[in-house]
């Protein structure tokens, strides 16, 4: 069975799977772990659905590698 991206819980250890999409429920919790100055761009949604495996985790400690500047969430 397929991860839902809309509805099931999402952690630091979700895979990005093939069948990853930005919903709604991706974006909550990338503002939670990103604060309130998370977005998404072109550049990092390839990086996202590029190439090597990867947790969300990843994906938040790629975010804040790119925004420095930015106040993580709790």
């Amino acid at each position: 069975m397929d991860f839902d991206w809309h509805s099931d819980p999402i952690t630091r250890a979700t895979p990005v799977t093939s069948h990853y999409k930005n919903t709604q429920n991706v974006r909550r919790f990338m503002l939670e772990h990103c604060g309130p100055g998370f977005k998404f761009d072109r550049a990092f949604m390839a990086w996202i659905c590029g190439g090597a495996a990867k947790t969300l985790g990843d994906v938040v400690d790629e975010w804040q590698r790119r925004h420095p500047d930015q106040e993580p969430g709790q």
